[in-house]
């Protein structure tokens, strides 16, 4: 299992920057790639839709994503756009005032 932490933000320019290098780093059928998203301080759309493409080609490939320790910024567009069963990973979500 390889482990990979993200740190900044994840937006369009990031995402782009990332995209080659973290497809090339989901493992072979049977493998497990966990991604850190503790310390990711912004994430739109391009990035989110990165996160989807990484799931969807793991499947693909019959090996897995997990995605940990989501920041709040990340929190907050998955609770905005109801994408957190897409990825299936265990979230906790702050409680609403």
């Amino acid at each position: 299992m390889s482990a990979l932490s993200l740190t900044g933000e994840l937006t369009i320019f990031r995402a782009a920057e990332l995209k080659d290098e973290l497809l090339q780093l989901l493992p072979e059928a049977g493998g497990v790639l966990e991604l850190d998203l503790s310390q990711v301080s912004e994430l739109d759309t391009a990035g989110l839709q990165l996160l989807m493409l990484l799931k969807k080609t793991a499947g693909q490939r019959g090996c897995e994503l997990r995605l940990l320790a989501h920041s709040p910024a990340v929190l907050e567009v998955f609770d905005l756009l109801n994408v957190a069963a897409y990825f299936g990973d265990p979230l906790v979500m702050p409680m609403s005032a």
